[in-house]
């Protein structure tokens, strides 16, 4: 059982990430279109998921809501935010994600994918390390 993601927490993340809160009503969030608003920004609403346990729906709106809504998802995934975004709700538009905290086994998923990434960068920088540590000591190559 995931444990409840408040939305206020949510959006108070967000607004630390820059994005701008529309503070749209939940009958608004569930009637409008999402492009239909001049500014980019979210808005978001509780959602009861099926076992009873409360989750926030994050929502993008603006004419680029598809750019917005990858930046909540980005923002949200940070490893000291640790939230789990989804699009799988049954009563989610395309425009909408369900936010929950990460377990612990994706949390560590995320670690080991951030390090195979760096990877190359960490050892060419070691490499780099190296090579000065060398040349300071007097070991430089000749060629």
């Amino acid at each position: 059982m995931p444990r409840v993601t408040r939305a206020h927490t949510v959006a108070h993340h967000l607004v630390q990430g820059g994005l701008t809160d529309l503070k749209l009503s939940e009958a608004a969030q569930k009637r409008d279109r999402p492009g239909l608003y001049r500014e980019d920004g979210f808005s978001v609403r509780s959602y009861h998921a099926p076992d009873g346990t409360l989750l926030t729906v994050a929502g993008a709106y603006g004419p680029d809501w598809f750019m917005t809504l990858a930046q909540i998802r980005h923002r949200l995934e940070q490893p000291y935010i640790r939230y789990t975004v989804t699009d799988d709700a049954p009563e989610l538009r395309d425009h909408e994600l369900l936010v929950r905290w990460a377990t612990r086994e994706e949390l560590r998923a995320r670690q080991q994918a951030a390090a195979a990434r760096q990877a190359p960068l960490v050892a060419l920088l070691r490499h780099q390390e190296a090579e000065r540590a060398a040349e300071d000591a007097g070991q430089s190559a000749l060629f």
